[in-house]
């Protein structure tokens, strides 16, 4: 299948920037996992964080197409489950 040349050139901008929306989100989700497991009394720090990286996820999810659902978990609140698991493996280590 052959694209024409404005296609193909759409096709791309909506790569790069389901590229840049998903480095975002690691680049936050790296950063709310650091303070977690090593400073987990910075309540406000988390909360920001965790703030900027839910608006990364629903906008990569607006990206590609996944409609917004009311009831899944918010990626912070998965993420600090995770922080708190690992900060547990490595206090019995």
């Amino acid at each position: 299948m052959r694209y024409s040349r404005e296609d193909y050139a759409n096709m791309q901008a909506v790569q790069r920037r389901v590229a840049r929306a998903e480095a975002d989100y690691a680049r936050f989700r790296a950063a709310y996992l650091e303070i977690a497991q090593t400073q987990p009394d910075h309540e406000v720090a988390l909360a920001m964080i965790g703030a900027d990286m839910n608006r990364a996820h629903a906008y990569l999810q607006a990206l590609i197409g996944l409609p917004p659902t009311p009831f899944e978990k918010q990626p912070s609140v998965v993420v600090m489950r995770e922080a708190k698991r690992l900060a547990e493996e490595k206090s019995k280590h």
